[in-house]
């Protein structure tokens, strides 16, 4: 599974260099902490210190947590989900739809049965007792930010192991459920740095959980799984925390200013009220999300078509939050565009697996 757009490939599809595409498929944040000037004078040289001390010290001035808990920090948000079910080893895995498939994917390569609830409608619906549960909060790809405290209550009861994604946590106004831990110690809470901090490329994610459930977890890492480069450069970010307080308004501004453009080209017959750095939407009239890629492609406009998410079919896009000027041409070329996408029309189908 491929972290955001592919859009190396959707460059060379279309004719032009990868970063003359706009892309709205990456729910990446447009802005970036720090200047890449940070790193200037590292010196690459020696091992970086294989217990993370500078970079969980920054986690934790940023994140804290409580007093029986710990972190464990990974290349990613996506190698902590895997080395998290792979020494869980759950037999029942409950995923709370729609998310992204790396979960089921992951859950599939280790065995686990699926039970998938839709959280649209059936976020209450019973589960297997002693199962492990997964939550994404602010969810994908609707954004939707949810009241954890009933759920919790639930997952408890039922003895299971409890992960909580909050990968998208930092753009809304909202706390973390990692307090819950002083009283629950099943509860996992994973956090990637790359969406809110605006480096994809920079591959850092962290688990916190109970001290003695990360003390296990460390027993199958690697040392030296992180590059001294991303480290000095998320620790950089960390530190700026006005970047925090600035971010969250510009993104609900920008936000908004995605809404409108969306709401105004007459394509959509729903647009999900996300509190997140991304926006989904229903075409309307039945319309085809492939086709809709397809026509922007000579705008050089890259989309998320999301019908490889549980619950979800090709009528669903989603649009990242980009800058003002991005999010104006992709209004401009909305308002020139067909209101009705057929579905029966050819289109040049999904451009690399995002998510």
């Amino acid at each position: 599974m491929k972290h955001g757009g592919n859009i190396y490939q959707f460059a060379e599809l279309i004719g032009c260099q990868p970063e003359q595409v706009l892309d709205f498929s990456a729910n990446i944040n447009p802005e970036q902490a720090v200047d890449l000037s940070c790193l200037q004078n590292i010196h690459p040289g020696p091992y970086a210190d294989p217990d993370y001390s500078l970079l969980k010290q920054a986690i934790r001035r940023r994140y804290g947590h409580p007093a029986n808990a710990d972190i464990e920090v990974f290349n990613g948000a996506s190698a902590a989900i895997f080395a998290l079910l792979r020494g869980l080893q759950p037999k029942d895995l409950v995923l709370y739809t729609p998310l992204y498939g790396e979960y089921a994917h992951i859950a599939g390569e280790l065995g686990c049965k699926l039970h998938n609830i839709n959280r649209f409608s059936q976020p209450m619906m019973d589960i297997p007792k002693y199962s492990t549960v997964i939550f994404v909060n602010p969810s994908t790809p609707d954004g939707q930010l949810y009241d954890m405290q009933e759920l919790l209550t639930v997952w408890q009861a039922a003895n299971c192991n409890i992960i909580v994604d909050e990968s998208f946590l930092d753009f809304c106004v909202a706390a973390s459920v990692a307090g819950f831990i002083a009283n629950y110690d099943k509860l996992y809470i994973i956090k990637s740095l790359s969406k809110f901090y605006g480096c994809a490329g920079i591959r850092i994610g962290f688990i916190i959980a109970a001290a003695q459930a990360i003390k296990e977890l460390k027993r199958y890492e690697p040392a030296w799984k992180l590059s001294s480069l991303d480290m000095i450069y998320i620790q950089q970010a960390l530190a700026n925390t006005a970047f925090v307080e600035q971010t969250r308004q510009q993104t609900k501004y920008l936000r908004n200013l995605l809404q409108l453009a969306l709401q105004s080209s007459g394509l959509f017959e729903q647009i999900y009220s996300g509190q997140a750095n991304f926006l989904l939407a229903k075409l309307a009239n039945n319309g085809d999300g492939y086709q809709l890629q397809t026509l922007l492609e000579s705008s050089r406009i890259l989309i998320r078509v999301c019908d490889n998410f549980e619950g979800l079919d090709k009528r669903h896009v989603r649009f990242a939050v980009k800058d003002a000027g991005a999010i104006s041409r992709l209004a401009d070329c909305l308002k020139a565009l067909p209101l009705n996408l057929d579905c029966g029309t050819e289109h040049s189908g999904p451009v690399g697996e995002l998510i």
